[in-house]
């Protein structure tokens, strides 16, 4: 059913729940899992130049080593979770709008399934703050499985 599971992360507490359900249906299925880490160029851009920016959008993070040692520490955290349960993993670190790049990069792997996590927000909060996760279901064809930061998934 599933051959590849891509698990965005940015090494919150809410991608971990987001995680833990990518892996288990990783092994379940016998899936590679593709762990993604995207840098969020917009907000990025408020306080670096714009050489520096256009640099992050192509995944090249050069001399900014604080956002690549946190980009490789997130995707690092699921691959070393994912060896231990004998899952194949790939990790993928970018620069960009994370729902477009989540998105994008689902299209290019044929990934089936994208496994995410939300803070539950909804109604009024949520379009006053926005979502990436509620972007990624409207930018994205490939199924998406939500789960929420208290564990509880919610296919969408």
């Amino acid at each position: 059913m599933y051959e590849r599971i891509l698990v965005p992360t940015d090494g919150s507490k809410t991608a971990e729940v987001a995680i833990d359900h990518a892996l288990d249906l990783a092994e379940r299925y016998g899936a590679e899992v593709h762990a993604l880490y995207v840098v969020d160029t917009d907000a990025m851009n408020l306080s670096l130049g714009t050489e520096q920016v256009d640099r992050l959008r192509s995944g090249k993070f050069g001399e900014m080593t604080e956002v690549r040692e946190r980009a490789e520490a997130a995707t690092a955290a699921v691959a070393d979770r994912a060896r231990e349960r004998g899952i194949d993993v790939v990790e993928y670190q970018t620069g960009g709008r994370p729902h477009d790049a989540i998105a994008d990069y689902a299209e290019d792997e044929a990934i089936d399934l994208i496994v995410m996590g939300s803070h539950g927000h909804s109604g009024v909060r949520r379009a006053l703050l926005g979502s990436v996760t509620e972007r990624v279901l409207r930018t994205t064809h490939r199924p998406v499985l939500v789960v929420d930061e208290h564990g509880e998934g919610q296919p969408r």
